[in-house]
């Protein structure tokens, strides 16, 4: 029996169950947004690596919020002071401020879920850009037809 190439496979529709690789969080997104992309029939099974970034990322961002909600934005960096001669510890000394490395983290899981849920029609901006589309496909008339009736 012959298998069908992987864009084909499943009517060429994502699956309904996440893979099993991805992790807890990341597969609860999926279970919820695949539902939704379906519906917009704007996606298809060769979008599967969008779907599971978006979903990894989503996951990547959970994990680095609870991480600034337990350590902070912010650590205090601080130097022990000892005495010259005997090396007594005297005090602390405050060096300033180091940022949590899940911020950053954050940031970037952020970014990269606002570029593919555009893509993927996920946010207000997205789904306009793909309405859009699906209007510029569906209407009849020429580029050429629709700026020459700008210009009168």
């Amino acid at each position: 029996m012959v298998k069908n190439p992987y864009f084909k496979q499943n009517s060429g529709r994502l699956p309904v169950d996440p893979p099993n690789y991805l992790g807890t969080v990341a597969r609860e997104v999926w279970r919820k947004i695949v539902p939704f992309l379906e519906a917009t029939e704007k996606v298809e099974r060769i979008d599967t690596f969008l779907v599971e970034t978006y979903c990894t990322n989503y996951e990547l961002y959970k994990t680095a919020y609870e991480d600034i909600k337990e350590n902070g934005i912010q650590t205090e960096i601080m130097k022990i002071v000892q005495a010259q001669g005997s090396g007594e510890i005297l005090g602390e000394q405050s060096m300033g401020f180091k940022k949590n490395p899940a911020v950053a983290t954050m940031k970037d899981a952020t970014e990269t879920l606002n570029k593919i849920g555009i893509q993927l029609g996920l946010t207000p901006k997205g789904r306009a850009e793909l309405a859009e589309i699906a209007g510029s496909q569906n209407d009849s008339s020429s580029m050429k037809d629709k700026m020459a009736a700008f210009f009168k």
